[in-house]
């Protein structure tokens, strides 16, 4: 099917009027140029230097009048731009997200370089090539990223909801990952029990944001993101301390237990995990704006 397209010069005139108007309403208009090279397959150096406007046809992946419905819903809904687009960027992929999972953010990238660290400071041999899980994989950012770091891994990712689990297979096979990482849907580790007492790592992005503060989240997660992927409970502890009380049955001996967590919530998880009496090692890490945001910790 022949793409829309428009002239250089209309869609000049298009960004323009989308940048006030995001700058009205308090969004950054940076968002525009992201959804430009979403949508119409812009480079950054042909918008900073706004050379596309030379151009006498681009391409669009959705007409000029629908690029402009989605930006007002962006602007008065608070859809987040990713959503819009149906991708968003993490490490070097493009993911396709849809509202049925989390948008994967910049921070949880170092979940995958913490693995790969935690795996060479440890005197277990052949963690790096046995079974590996992300539990909670939403679009599958945790798995993908694990299935390209770990080249000899076996990779599993469980979700509770059917439609993460399509999407995260979507990504897998348009990444050319379809084949290696074996996707299963049911909670945390409820579809692994043949894995008890193998797996070298388990890597996970649980739900960790207390139920009462879910309300005073930015809109754009508030109200557009799966509440299954935020709500952690009363203390936004319950997801992690499932994973605390059960990862121990399905670790090997010096397998990684690894997760994200959020600010303010280190010291209760390290004593957590001291309490449960399966673990040493056990570190917390800090993302790049340095709040402490990661756990690892070694199965005893």
């Amino acid at each position: 099917m022949e793409l829309p397209t428009v002239s250089g010069q209309e869609l000049a005139l298009w960004r323009d009027r989308a940048k006030q108007d995001a700058i009205a309403a308090g969004v950054s208009p940076d968002e525009v140029d992201w959804l430009l090279e979403e949508v119409a397959d812009l480079d950054k150096l042909s918008l900073r230097l706004e050379s596309f406007k030379e151009r006498s046809q681009i391409p669009l992946k959705q007409p000029l009048s629908v690029l402009t419905e989605l930006w007002q819903q962006r602007l008065q809904d608070r859809m987040p731009v990713q959503y819009l687009a149906g991708v968003a960027p993490w490490r070097h992929f493009s993911l396709k997200v849809a509202t049925g999972v989390l948008i994967p953010r910049p921070e949880t990238e170092l979940l995958v370089d913490l693995a790969v660290r935690a795996i060479q400071a440890s005197p277990t041999p052949d963690l790096a090539s046995g079974y590996w899980v992300d539990l909670g994989t939403g679009s599958g950012a945790i798995a993908l990223g694990l299935v390209e770091a770990l080249p000899n891994a076996t990779i599993y990712a469980t979700d509770t909801s059917a439609e993460a689990l399509a999407i995260a297979r979507q990504n897998a096979i348009a990444l050319g990952f379809g084949e290696r990482i074996k996707f299963c849907q049911g909670s945390w580790w409820s579809p692994l029990e043949a894995l008890k007492g193998r797996v070298s790592g388990m890597v996970s992005n649980p739900p960790y944001i207390p139920t009462s503060e879910i309300a005073r989240l930015q809109p754009e997660v508030a109200r557009h993101e799966p509440l299954l992927a935020l709500d952690g409970g009363s203390d936004g502890l319950d997801c992690i301390r499932h994973l605390v009380e059960t990862a121990p049955d399905y670790l090997c001996p010096g397998g990684i237990w690894l997760i994200e967590m959020m600010a303010g919530q280190a010291k209760q998880v390290v004593q957590l995990l001291q309490k449960r009496g399966c673990y040493d090692k056990i570190q917390i890490f800090c993302d790049l704006a340095n709040i402490e945001r990661f756990a690892l910790a070694y199965r005893c």
